[in-house]
């Protein structure tokens, strides 16, 4: 709708005061639409001897603030700019050109233009906007009224969600993974599911959230077994999923993030939660105290039960307080005294004390945190502590070992079962993690047991640099050479075995690339 409109002319146009219409419709004023402020403005300049030679136009937008009215800001860029060819705005009235929460932000914009020689006029109010006291009066009440409509609006508006949501209904948004909108009518009656991007049309019917499809469900609640009983972060879960090729839904991977949203957002647990965040009348978004939200408790069908999201949130809560060491030590103590032992295991299912990962990142390793509290035991806890922390890297290297044959052109299927990758139909790749051991001469040695029962053609051994945090290289073995299961390696390892040895598993990829045979006639 830019762009110069058609208006009545008036006899000598080189005398005639040249214009632009400026328009804004937002939603909650549907009945200002931009074709009719058009309608009243081109009319106005037909009778006070204007032609309009642009039109800045802001459709469905809200006139909080000047954030997303680009025709707005275009309006006083061209004017700051000196590009605008007309010395006049016409606005259909004070709330047209805005809402501001600030009366003054509205001033200082029409200041702005006045200052350039572009004076503004408000062609439906009952004043002329002449700089007089009067007018001056009366444009700053509308300015403050027009600011003022909106947060009455504002609080309507939330009473009537808090009010609906109270009920069990939905209030905008997605659904999120493993549920779905179900669209109901007046009186509760299934209308049916609405898809994504997909809105209601009656202002009766509402929408309630229910049990998305079987697999989503399952997923979902296996998320939360292996947070809560499995020990693995929410980074570690989405491995796992992203190794697993679970779908999301939508094109995304899984990350840390979607993983935290399902684990803490009580829509799971069949809860309908509003307000506990704010950003009204475009304000800053800010996190409201919990006693500000509103709640309906058992409003949807639970994808998990109360023990296990409660079990969830006390490891979370654990996690994001701000332990100090003697805190964190004073309770690994009490908790000593009161066990008479300690292990991971027995730290994780305490609900006052931080969780034995914590531990271990801030002593680095829970070996050393014992040992501050004086209490030694023989068992190697470093060990165990490295077997974990592979253990959650191994479904990470096979996506992206998946990623890698994709982004060649090659297909791979991978056993859910046994973890056994098949590439191009044609031979099956398995990834075996090595953990690094330190020995007392300051060497270094790799050990490695295959599982007899899932044996694979090709064996990607993945050995992890001293420390055990990052992978140091990669030996691509062939299953005669594990004709006994056993691999064991050491700096050196001879010509024919280092031969095999890789610095990326990209080799993989161009192994696995197919190349095209050229037949004899077409040399």
């Amino acid at each position: 709708m830019s762009g110069p409109l058609n208006s009545k002319r008036v006899k000598n146009l080189d005398q005639a005061i040249k214009a632009a219409l400026y328009v804004r419709m937002s939603t909650d004023l549907q009945k200002y639409s931009a074709e009719n402020q058009e309608i009243a403005l081109i009319a106005y300049a037909a009778s006070h001897g204007m032609e309009v030679v642009r039109t800045y136009a802001d459709e469905g937008r809200s006139g909080l603030n000047l954030g997303g009215r680009d025709a707005l800001q275009q309006l006083i860029a061209d004017v700051e700019s000196r590009r605008a060819t007309f010395t006049v705005v016409l606005v259909y009235d004070v709330s047209r050109w805005g809402r501001f929460q600030d009366a003054d932000e509205s001033a200082y914009y029409e200041h702005l233009c006045k200052r350039y020689g572009v004076n503004i006029h408000y062609c439906a109010e009952q004043f002329e906007n002449d700089g007089s006291m009067s007018s001056t009066l009366i444009k700053g009440l509308k300015r403050f009224m027009s600011g003022a409509y909106s947060q009455d609006l504002s609080k309507k508006v939330f009473l009537g969600s808090s009010r609906l949501i109270s009920l069990g209904f939905r209030q905008g948004g997605v659904a999120g993974y493993g549920l779905r909108r179900l669209l109901v009518d007046e009186h509760l009656v299934p209308k049916g599911e609405l898809l994504r991007g997909q809105r209601k049309h009656l202002q009766t019917d509402r929408v309630v959230l229910v049990p998305g499809p079987l697999i989503e469900v399952e997923t979902v609640s296996r998320i939360y077994h292996l947070f809560t009983s499995g020990g693995l972060t929410e980074s570690g879960i989405a491995g796992i999923l992203n190794s697993e090729e679970v779908g999301r839904g939508d094109s995304a991977q899984w990350s840390r993030a979607t993983v935290h949203e399902i684990l803490t957002n009580e829509k799971y647990l069949g809860n309908n939660l509003y307000n506990r965040t704010s950003a009204k009348l475009k304000q800053k978004k800010t996190r409201n105290p919990p006693q500000d939200w509103v709640r309906a408790t058992g409003a949807f069908t639970p994808l998990v039960d109360a023990d296990m999201f409660s079990r969830a949130q006390s490891i979370v809560g654990r996690r994001t307080r701000r332990w100090t060491d003697d805190e964190m030590l004073t309770l690994l103590r009490a908790l000593l005294d009161k066990a008479g032992r300690l292990s991971r295991v027995l730290i994780d299912e305490q609900k006052e004390m931080p969780s034995s990962t914590i531990y271990r990142r801030r002593f680095d390793g829970l070996a050393n945190a014992y040992a501050l509290i004086g209490y030694h035991t023989d068992r190697d806890y470093q060990y165990i502590e490295v077997k974990q922390r592979l253990r959650i890297l191994h479904p990470t290297i096979i996506s992206e070992l998946i990623d890698g044959i994709h982004s060649s052109g090659s297909s791979i299927e991978r056993d859910s079962g046994t973890d056994l990758l098949r590439i191009n139909d044609e031979f099956t790749v398995s990834v075996a993690v090595m953990r690094c051991r330190t020995l007392a001469n300051g060497g270094h040695r790799w050990n490695m047991k295959l599982d007899s029962r899932f044996p694979s053609d090709l064996t990607i051994a993945v050995r992890m640099a001293p420390g055990n945090l990052e992978s140091r290289d990669f030996y691509f073995l062939p299953r005669w050479i594990l004709g006994g299961g056993q691999l064991r390696l050491s700096e050196k390892n001879g010509l024919f075995l280092d031969a095999l040895r890789f610095d990326h598993m990209s080799k993989l990829f161009d192994i696995a690339e197919h190349i095209p045979i050229r037949r004899q006639d077409d040399r």
